[in-house]
Order: C-alpha cells, then sequence, then structure tokens
C-alpha cells in the first residue's frame, strides 16, 4: 500500500505486476472531486431510490389498478384487450396477412423476426461510427418500426370500443346461485357462451337487468328470439320452465347482497 495512492491488486501471482505510468491519474489526485463508495455514494443511491419507491406507492394508492370482475372460461362474447404496450401486436392481428389462416405468422413468426433482429442488433450493426445519422441503416430501421409501432398503437386506441370494454369487464353484484342445479344443469351449459357466466351480458344481452317475466323468458327460449335459436329440441319443457323461473327471479344487488330497486 502507498499511503494516499490507494491499494495495488493482483488477481493472479503469475502476472506480473504493470510497471508503466498510468493512463488514468488516481482519483486522490483531485481532491474535492471524487467521493468513497461507502457511505457517501451510496446514501446518495439509496436515498434516491427510497425517494422513487415512495413516490411509487403513493401513485398506486391514489390511483390503484382497475379491477374487473372475476374471469370466466364460459363466456365466448368476452373481448380480451391487452396491455397498452402490447396495443400495436393487437391491431396487427386484425390485418388480412396476419389473421386467419395467416394467425401463426401475425402472432409468432413476424414478432419474432422483429424481436430476434433486436437482439441480433449488436452482431448485425458493427459500424464504427457514434452518431446515428452515419449509421443510415441502423437508424432507418429504427425509425420505421418505432413509426409501425405508434401507428398500430394509435389505430388500435382510437377505433376500439372502449364503452363496451368497459361495461363487460364491470363488476356487478347480482342475487345469481352457480350452485343452484338448473344453472349448474342447464343455464351453464346453453347460455353462458352468449350471456356470460354471471348471465350479465356479452354476445347477448343482460339478462339480470332485462327484468322479464317468466312467460316472456320460457317464449324466448321455446321459439328463439332474433340471432337467439330455439331450445325447444335441446330442453324438454319442464327444463324451459326451470330456466324461466330462474333467470324471472335474477335482480342486482349491492354489495351487501340487499336487492337495488328497479
Amino acid at each position: 500500500m502507498h499511503k494516499g495512492k490507494g491499494m495495488t491488486f493482483v488477481g493472479d501471482s503469475r502476472i506480473k505486476q504493470y510497471k508503466k505510468a498510468k493512463l488514468n491519474r488516481d482519483y486522490s489526485e483531485f481532491p474535492g472531486k471524487t467521493e468513497s463508495f461507502w457511505p457517501d455514494f451510496l446514501l446518495k443511491e439509496w436515498m434516491t431510490g427510497a425517494v422513487f419507491l415512495v413516490a411509487f406507492l403513493c401513485l398506486t394508492v391514489a390511483h390503484p389498478a382497475p379491477l374487473e370482475r372475476v374471469a370466466d372460461a364460459s363466456d365466448t362474447g368476452y373481448t380480451p384487450l391487452p396491455d397498452w404496450y402490447f396495443l400495436f401486436l393487437y391491431q396487427i392481428l386484425k390485418y388480412t396477412y396476419a389473421s386467419g389462416p395467416f394467425n401463426t405468422f401475425g402472432a409468432i413468426i413476424l414478432p419474432g423476426i422483429a424481436f430476434g433482429a433486436l437482439l441480433l442488433a449488436p452482431w448485425l450493426d458493427r459500424g464504427p461510427e457514434r452518431k446515428w445519422y452515419k449509421r443510415p441503416v441502423a437508424s432507418g430501421l429504427m425509425l420505421t418500426a418505432f413509426a409501425i409501432i405508434f401507428y398500430t398503437t394509435w389505430e388500435s386506441a382510437a377505433y376500439h370500443d372502449w364503452k363496451k370494454q368497459e361495461a363487460q369487464g364491470a363488476i356487478a353484484f347480482t342475487n345469481l346461485d352457480k350452485k343452484d342445479p338448473t344453472y349448474e344443469k342447464i343455464i351453464k351449459s346453453n347460455c353462458t357462451s352468449c350471456h356470460g357466466g354471471e348471465l350479465t351480458g356479452g354476445a347477448g344481452p343482460n339478462l339480470v337487468k332485462a327484468n322479464l317475466q317468466p312467460a316472456t323468458v320460457e317464449a324466448f327460449v321455446t321459439h328463439g328470439n332474433g340471432a337467439m335459436p330455439s331450445f325447444k329440441d335441446t330442453l324438454t319443457k319442464d327444463q324451459i320452465k326451470e330456466v324461466a323461473k330462474f333467470v324471472a327471479n335474477l335482480h342486482e344487488t349491492d354489495e351487501s347482497g340487499k336487492e337495488l330497486k328497479k
């Protein structure tokens, strides 16, 4: 050890100590312009991290994450929507050559090529230039990718039915009893694919808010109505009456289970 000059570390005893003049002078030659790692520098890092963490926690308390109703695999009418940073992929899947029979290309191959090129960028672009305008190929590809992502994200957000999205995910409190034999044996396998697992709407209308009479429900189930098919060949008359009674008894409640006034 040399006083005021720090310590000399040798990683392997077989390697001779470097005796030539240092390319960079020792930091101890710059008094007042450097600081020790412990505790000065590390304390500043901790303080910065603590301020950020407290600010982030306050933000989550002031604006909590929006919650939707419990996921229901039987609700085929529900339209899922990814977070904003994946909206561009969601939009790309709507185009002709990235959907339908080309869905594999749009969902796997195309994003795989894009992200693979991003990972291989250090090997694909090995030019020595540091300024972006002197690297036209790399800069051009980056700007093109940014433009595509920006446009598809904007198009997805601008033309999406946000009111329908909010309505289908809203938490609804009802007196629906999923343990009821009528629900388990009849409604679950025949009605939830269109009206949702909570019967609050999906591809079909909301049966809780409809305030239907038993006779009306029985007529709809027996003869069909619009896009709704007839179930007279699927269900017996007694089963149809059970469904009619069950649906007619549905109503909205508050969180405590008290019926809301219609």
